[in-house]
């Protein structure tokens, strides 16, 4: 897990390593500081050095502290580069391994727990990154030149020390062990929360519609209740980390006084030494301090890298292995040859079972069944964005898996059946279609898609800005904008899936009519609830509970089909 966290420092590993390099340099002044220190209290103030032996060590010791403040600047400035840059690194690794994530891969994952994993975890692995290249050098060089250091000064006064470090580790262990589950609870509650406020966020207009405000103001107060819970329950084993220190230190300090102070009054310390002593024992205890929040930072991290690598080490399940790269498809045809297929690749529970059937290139072809039945399942079989459980789709006579992804996907034009924009102007997402597409094709393609009139309303026109997910347009003119930028892609197969539930029959009817004369060429899939959609197709696919029910002309299904028979008798009564 670290090894593949920590390949995302990149560039960055100049600042990395720099980093720990000019903090031991920081260090070694602030060890010999004390030293010279003590030197300048027993032999130019109680000594005989005389004025000018102080004058010549005080100098000599703010000459170092000035080199240990421009180590320190250093060491900062090299962390915050290698720190930031790790993290930018990170979360572009995250969010390409995102990309490549098939539909099954994004199933796995609420979008709010990404979200979370690509921003609250990055952040706190990023300030434990920053934290270790800084102080995981700085903290044992200290404790090892500390600790030499007041072992030579007075060898029998360092014992008490030494007691101290044991327990403090003891102590500094438990707490380590019992503070990470603690944690990654408290991660799983921050997603929740978050889910909430996507939620809340995404359907805020449902929301005010029904007054459903103050009871969704208590469900966020909910969440972020036991979201506060949570982080007191684990901060509160973390904070007694410092009590624990502080005691120890000052313990510390208390014994070194009195034992040190009785040498001093014996004759058997010097009390320069005793000054440097303290002042080493301060910085040994310091440095524990300082190793024992690294821990703690570990801890607080190890969380969100665990959640982190769960991303970065997912399977990918759909992969161009074993396609041909250079094949291209070579027309609209599909054929489907006893597929099923399964959300949970469990051959008992499919959700599409031994589908049969062809299609011909340049083909209309309607789907319709009920509410479950399968017809998004299948056409999302198409372009690959799942793959099949058991037999096998063809697309231009060739198996689907044989295209690499690119060259498949860029045939298929689809039309899901959630509407999505993005932010940006019309013309911007347009062009998702086909980013050369000139102002004119764009123009057609919208004629056809009955979206060029209420587009030339705007006083913008094209370039009207368009809010996140489109929010200042119409349901129908959504539909319709993303039916134009399916067609921008000239594709071999254009699918459909109830694009034009939230137009009126009559746009509906103009928009089919200029499908068929734009893409006589294109193979056209509509998967419809009302029966004027696919009643001038060539041919009706009928799904049942996820099985091929029927598949022939309108004209035949009125005469053979009951289920068909049926939707058309209901929706055209009183018509």
């Amino acid at each position: 897990m670290y090894k593949k966290i920590l390949g995302c420092v990149g560039e960055y590993k100049k600042y990395t390593i720099l980093t720990p390099l000019v903090m031991i340099g920081e260090v070694i002044m602030e060890i010999l500081i004390p030293f010279v220190m003590a030197s300048m209290i027993d032999k130019g103030i109680l000594g005989d050095g005389g004025i000018s032996y102080i004058v010549k060590m005080g100098a000599l010791m703010v000459v170092m502290a000035l080199i240990s403040l421009n180590f320190g600047r250093m060491g900062a400035k090299f962390g915050a580069k290698a720190g930031m840059g790790f993290a930018k690194n990170l979360r572009k690794t995250m969010f390409d391994k995102v990309q490549d994530f098939s539909f099954a891969n994004v199933d796995k994952y609420s979008t709010s727990s990404l979200i979370t994993r690509l921003t609250t975890d990055v952040t706190n692995t990023q300030n434990a990154f920053m934290m270790i290249i800084r102080m995981a050098a700085r903290a044992p060089v200290m404790l090892i030149g500390a600790t030499i250091m007041a072992v030579i000064i007075n060898r029998s006064l360092s014992v008490v020390f030494l007691v101290a470090v044991p327990l403090l580790g003891i102590a500094l262990g438990i707490i380590l062990v019992k503070a990470h589950p603690r944690f990654v609870a408290m991660l799983g509650l921050y997603d929740r929360m978050n889910g909430d406020v996507q939620e809340n966020l995404t359907g805020i207009r449902v929301v005010k519609a029904f007054v459903r405000e103050p009871q969704e103001i208590k469900k966020f107060e909910a969440s972020a209740d036991a979201v506060r819970k949570a982080q007191i329950f684990a901060e509160k084993l973390i904070i007694l980390n410092g009590p624990i220190m502080q005691l120890s230190m000052y313990g510390c300090m208390i014994a070194i006084l009195w034992f040190g102070g009785n040498m001093v009054i014996d004759g058997q310390f010097e009390l320069g030494q005793l000054s440097s002593f303290i002042s080493y024992i301060s910085q040994i205890l310091i440095s524990l301090m300082l190793i024992s929040m690294i821990f703690i930072m570990v801890v607080i991290s190890r969380a969100s890298m665990t959640r982190i690598y769960e991303v970065l080490s997912e399977e990918i399940d759909l992969t161009d292995t074993g396609a041909d790269k250079e094949l291209k498809v070579a027309d609209g045809s599909i054929e489907f040859k006893n597929v099923s297929f399964s959300y949970s690749r469990d051959k008992e529970n499919t959700t599409l079972s031994g589908a049969n059937f062809t299609i011909k290139p340049g083909e209309t072809i309607g789907i319709i069944g009920g509410t479950g039945s399968s017809k998004t399942t299948l056409v999302q079989l198409i372009p690959r964005l799942y793959d099949v459980l058991s037999g096998e789709i063809l697309v231009g006579g060739r198996n689907v898996k044989d295209y690499t992804l690119e060259h498949l996907r860029s045939e298929v034009a689809m039309v899901l059946q959630k509407n999505v924009l993005f932010s940006g102007t019309i013309i911007d997402n347009l062009r998702w279609g086909n980013k050369e597409a000139t102002k004119e094709e764009i123009m057609e393609a919208c004629k056809a898609a009955q979206a060029h009139d209420f587009i030339s309303a705007f006083p913008e026109g094209y370039d009207t800005w368009l809010g996140q997910g489109g929010v200042n347009v119409s349901g129908g003119q959504k539909q319709r904008l993303c039916i134009a930028r399916a067609l921008l892609k000239n594709p071999k197969i254009i699918i459909l899936d109830d694009s034009t539930s939230a137009v009126d029959t009559a746009t509906d009817k103009k928009i089919r009519d200029a499908l068929k004369s734009k893409l006589k060429n294109t193979t056209t899939i509509i998967i419809a609830q009302r029966i004027s959609s696919v009643s001038e197709a060539d041919r009706v696919l009928v799904l049942d509970d996820g099985e091929v029910n029927a598949f022939d002309t309108p004209k035949a299904l009125m005469e053979t089909n009951a289920i068909y028979k049926e939707v058309y008798e209901s929706q055209q009564k009183g018509a």
